[in-house]
């Protein structure tokens, strides 16, 4: 496999001076990035499908050991807060559970057990999208995870950084990602680490821009949970609206916290037929506003 392989390029790092080794290992994360704009049309049809697949129902899940574990997780936990992503429809499978997260957990990634029992007991499904991600593409825990979901109906995406690994040929959608040999032989936290983190952030925020959660490159379903949000929430609305820091902040107020609904209440709505509108456009602001604008509508 070549993210296991020793590259003649790094065999005598131990002795370069430390720019050097830098200069390296910097040089190994060009190359990860230039590995995940390869698999852009891969990316850009497993995107496509998980936001048919997640339009109305059913659950994000990752699955993954070790660093493409906790890789996959960190990506996961990052959207409810960024787009308001539902915590019930988000579900994280890592090999040797929350443990895991902050040490490693030996023998974890062999336990195919677990790996069939977690998807039997979290009942995964045909409405369930499974993204699993591993470096080596065989990693039993993640194939398991993978197999057992796949079996059960779900839609599967497969990450892996080794070409014609079990986990691209299994999957429904695969992601290859040539990042080739570490500077240090198997080290995957590297270059195959930087493309899997790449590449989880590609693949889910293109889902959340498909499923409307971005509105003018804005994370426009951002939930103002502390003071940080709840200023960006009102720059959000001052920039949409042209309304003053008092409107904005009083519709934030009305709305709940909900920059779309905000939006919809500072053009004239209200609150009801707001939430019909988005309701009818599956959340989707611009759709909404387009309703709105539309001759003759009542929406307002």
């Amino acid at each position: 496999m070549d993210t296991e392989r020793p590259s003649p390029r790094y065999a005598t790092i131990d002795i370069w001076d430390p720019l050097e080794i830098l200069d390296g290992m910097i040089e190994g994360q060009f190359a990860a990035v230039s590995a995940v704009r390869e698999a852009r049309f891969q990316l850009e049809r497993a995107g496509l499908s998980l936001a048919a697949h997640l339009n109305e129902a059913g659950r994000l899940v990752y699955a993954g050991a070790g660093t493409s574990g906790r890789l996959a997780v960190q990506d996961g936990v990052e959207l409810p807060p960024t787009f308001n992503w539902p915590q019930d429809r988000l579900l994280l499978l890592i090999a040797g559970g929350d443990d895991a997260l902050l040490r490693s957990v030996e023998g974890a990634e062999d336990d195919i057990e677990r790996a069939v029992r977690s998807v039997r007991q979290n009942e995964i499904g045909a409405k369930d999208a499974v993204i699993a991600v591993s470096a080596s593409g065989t990693t039993p825990f993640t194939l398991a995870c993978m197999r057992e979901a796949k079996a059960h109906g779900a839609l599967t995406i497969g990450v892996a950084n080794n070409r014609n690994a079990p986990i691209l040929t299994e999957a429904d959608y695969p992601i290859f990602l040539d990042s080739g040999a570490e500077p240090i032989a198997g080290s995957t936290r590297m270059k195959a680490g930087t493309a899997q983190r790449i590449a989880l952030s590609m693949l889910s925020s293109l889902l959340m821009i498909r499923l409307g959660r971005v509105h003018e490159g804005l994370m426009i379903d951002v939930q103002p949970v502390n003071k940080k949000l709840t200023r960006r929430s009102e720059e959000m609305l001052l920039r949409l609206s042209g309304r003053s820091l008092e409107e904005v902040g009083q519709a934030l107020q009305t709305a709940n916290g909900s920059v779309k609904l905000a939006v919809l209440l500072l053009r004239g709505c209200d609150p009801e037929r707001a939430s019909a509108l988005l309701a009818m456009t599956d959340g989707k602001l611009r759709a909404a506003l387009e309703l709105l604008d539309r001759p003759g509508s009542d929406a307002a």
